[in-house]
């Protein structure tokens, strides 16, 4: 019997410098923009005649050779904010012109799971909750650590448990307060608890010859696949590296060799895991920034910037390059000297929403944007 399809979603949190990343190394202007942060030529990793994969991610050029890794180039919306936590936000919640509190995939897990009848369907690895997983009615567990999570074993446990949902029936009953938001409150502090009941058999459950890094991606990377294995009906995967780690202002040659060297090593060991374990077949693996950096370095680092660059890893994924590299001709940047984004983030939701869970996208999307045909 077919599986049901899965999507795994890395944030990178910061705003990837995407010049740096899959670099442009035929285009000259790329050394004019870059006197202290251009990448030795030597050093880089050729994917094309014109474009090259930073030399940490060495990692991760097996899945390019293999057809299984689609880049996409030039990707951001109309007026793009450079601040974090808009810019986020707009990711998130498909709403660029005003306040948006429902995310794109809170929308996907309601239609997935429209009764909330698996408190699993989504799960979120990290501190806090991903406003993209956000939506009344949807419950997602949201986990700091799979190893310690939900560890409310034997009498002393069960009396903790009895306890704390009690303290939320009463804290947050439908009597107290007004409205939808006590309700919403208490249902998800209890669809917690049902979650960490279950969640907390997956690292038992799990064995692999796979080693992660110790980091927090490391972990995070890890813990979506033990949870994938352990068959718990799944459907959306997330998590997000260390808070604006990507946000590069200062020290860049040496906090973004970091950083890719950890996110390429983890998730190669996320997808050989899921290869050994023959559960490869069905994920689809995302990967994004809020926003790129800027073309010129300002010395010692990059500052924030428009378009960017996603990518995506899986089985079914049809690898090549999609939407074309923004030029660094100063007539066709953008205001400030950035890049131009020529692919709406929404095209890559659309077809993630149409091709991987056979949704209608835009109700969740929030428009009909023409679909990438990566998948």
């Amino acid at each position: 019997m077919a599986k049901d399809n899965v999507l795994a979603v890395l944030s990178l949190s910061g705003g990837n410098d995407g010049l740096n990343t899959v670099v442009p190394f035929t285009n000259g202007l790329y050394r004019d923009y870059r006197p202290n942060l251009g990448i030795p030529e030597e050093e880089l990793i050729p994917i094309t005649d014109d474009l090259a994969f930073n030399p940490h991610m060495a990692p991760l050029k097996k899945y390019w050779d293999e057809g299984k890794m689609a880049i996409f180039l030039g990707v951001g919306y109309p007026t793009p904010s450079y601040s974090h936590f808009r810019s986020m936000d707009i990711w998130h919640t498909c709403e660029p012109n005003e306040i948006g509190s429902e995310g794109w995939l809170g929308r996907v897990l309601k239609e997935l799971d429209p009764n909330a009848e698996n408190v699993l369907t989504g799960v979120n690895f990290g501190r806090g909750l991903p406003r993209a997983l956000a939506k009344e009615g949807v419950p997602v567990a949201s986990v700091g650590d799979l190893e310690t999570y939900g560890l409310l074993t034997g009498i002393e446990g069960q009396d903790q448990r009895t306890e704390a949902l009690d303290v939320f029936s009463k804290m947050y009953g439908s009597t107290i307060g007004s409205g939808y938001v006590m309700d919403y409150i208490r249902r998800a502090g209890t669809d917690a608890l049902k979650g960490a009941d279950i969640l907390a058999a997956a690292p038992e459950q799990y064995s692999s010859t796979v080693e992660y890094s110790d980091t927090a991606v490391g972990q995070y990377m890890k813990n979506i696949a033990q949870t994938h294995l352990a068959e718990f009906g799944t459907r959306v995967l997330y998590t997000t590296s260390p808070y604006n780690g990507f946000d590069t202002h200062a020290a860049q040659a040496g906090n973004h060799t970091k950083l890719w060297t950890d996110v390429s090593h983890n998730v190669d060991a996320f997808m050989n895991d899921l290869r050994e374990h023959n559960a490869s077949d069905n994920v689809t693996l995302l990967m994004f920034s809020e926003f790129g950096r800027r073309i010129a370095d300002n010395g010692s680092g990059t500052d924030h910037g428009a378009a960017g660059i996603a990518f995506s890893i899986g089985e079914n994924v049809k690898g090549g390059i999609y939407g074309e590299y923004p030029s660094l001709e100063p007539s066709q940047q953008e205001e400030g000297g950035n890049l131009k984004y020529n692919m709406d983030f929404r095209q890559i939701y659309t077809t993630i929403v149409e091709d991987v869970f056979g949704l209608t996208a835009s109700p969740v999307v929030n428009g009909s944007f023409e679909k990438v045909a990566f998948l």
